[in-house]
């Protein structure tokens, strides 16, 4: 079969690299696709939100399934689109992504249904939002409504960063109509974990956990990222804790959505933090999350287009989905200045000395592009060097091994990745 895969970053080179190994698949394509996924897809030069330029390529070229990357493609109603066309897409419609597309809408839906989470005001005026602020102090959590790239959450451990981050998300628009609304959360303490899941609307069945990195630098400082890493298994995630998500949020999500007539199939991610009370959500992606992606498919031992074939037919609760006892870690190495400005079409060094034959190591590529057959950055998140291991500490030394080899100027990276798990 043909597939089609939309976006361009590490989390659509990771799908395109599992896809390929399905003995159902025989041609991949990408949309718009990057300077790595070339070596396993046919790059095609259309944007991940030109959804009627999408629909006509998939129809002209018959593809059998297209998988979702980015957020925006989703939130925007790219799923409705293809099925429409009577073509078979793996993602949620824009009724359910909508839980990812706005904070308000995610937060009305968790207090309703009783799923835990922090409490939070919404404000569509900033100096509403700066008096209530005043009010309460800090450490607090200010949020952008909308969509903006994983950086539009402030969390503010004093009161000064938090009017700031008010003024600049809603007066000076970082984010654009994103800042609109704003929502401020109150502080949660704990540790982060990642969960992902696959549903088919009905049956949730969770993916093993990983742990992302969001901070810039080492130790959790500076400035919130799309990602500086992740690994999986998430240590603190237990067969207990599991088992308590899934009773009392994974699956009250997917009822709940039912419910507001936003029936959800796809994947579903929630960023939880584990508190002293217990988990609570953070957030609500409605897609694969990058960088958990990377170490979380590499995995996944289960073939994915059986995975999308049994959610499309609603009988997710007859396959048994299997994954690898190894550990994996996925590093991102990143242009200079990121997450702030930074430049682009630096040649990189050492990527083939770094990917391993033996599938201990994947370098998948997030912002890249080829010029005249040589790969250059081409975004803030330039590569996730991807490992396994036995242990997490086998998996950390091999991806941190294969960082070694790889050299653009500018780059860098945390050199703490797993710190909590070792």
């Amino acid at each position: 079969m043909k597939v089609l895969v939309i976006g361009n970053g590490g989390r659509e080179h990771a799908l395109a690299w599992k896809l390929a190994q399905s003995p159902k698949v025989t041609k991949i394509f990408c949309a718009p696709g990057n300077g790595g996924i070339v070596s396993t897809a046919e790059c095609v030069s259309i944007k991940a939100d030109d959804i009627p330029k999408l629909v006509a390529f998939a129809l002209k070229n018959k593809i059998d399934w297209t998988v979702v990357g980015p957020e925006d493609s989703l939130v925007a109603g790219v799923v409705d689109a293809f099925r429409g066309a009577g073509l078979k897409i793996f993602g949620p419609a824009k009724a359910a992504a909508a839980i990812e597309g706005s904070k308000t809408l995610a937060k009305d839906i968790m207090v309703k249904y009783n799923i835990p989470t922090a409490k939070a005001a919404t404000f569509t005026n900033s100096a509403e939002a700066l008096k209530y602020i005043e009010a309460i102090g800090a450490p607090c959590v200010v949020k952008a409504d909308g969509l903006a790239a994983g950086k539009g959450v402030v969390v503010a451990m004093d009161k000064e960063t938090a009017l700031e981050a008010v003024k600049m998300i809603m007066e000076e628009k970082l984010f654009g109509e994103s800042g609109s609304k704003l929502v401020v959360e109150e502080y949660l303490e704990g540790e982060e974990v990642s969960i992902l899941a696959f549903t088919d609307g009905q049956t949730v069945v969770p993916m093993v956990s990983a742990q992302d990195h969001k901070r810039i630098f080492d130790g959790d400082q500076g400035p919130n990222t799309g990602g500086m890493g992740a690994y999986s298994p998430a240590p603190i995630y237990t067969q207990e804790l599991a088992h308590q998500v899934q009773l009392d949020i994974l699956e009250p999500t997917i009822r709940a959505l039912a419910q507001e007539g936003r029936e959800y199939t796809g994947v579903i991610y929630a960023g939880l933090m584990i508190t002293k009370d217990g988990p609570k959500v953070l957030e609500y992606n409605a897609r694969f999350g990058d960088p958990e992606t990377q170490p979380v498919l590499m995995r996944l031992e289960t073939d994915l287009i059986d995975i999308m074939e049994a959610v499309a037919a609603k009988k997710l609760s007859e396959l048994e989905i299997k994954w690898s006892t190894d550990a994996t870690v996925c590093v991102v190495l990143a242009s200079g200045g990121y997450p702030g400005s930074y430049k682009t079409g630096i040649p990189i060094t050492g990527l083939e000395q770094a990917n391993q034959a033996d599938g201990s190591v994947h370098v998948f590529h997030a912002g890249t592009k080829l010029v005249n057959s040589k790969v250059v950055t081409n975004g803030g998140r330039v590569l996730g060097v991807t490992a396994k291991g036995t242990t997490v500490r086998e998996a950390v030394d091999q991806a941190y091994h294969a960082i070694d080899k790889i050299n653009f100027g500018g780059m860098h990276y945390r050199k703490d990745i797993a710190y909590r798990a070792l």
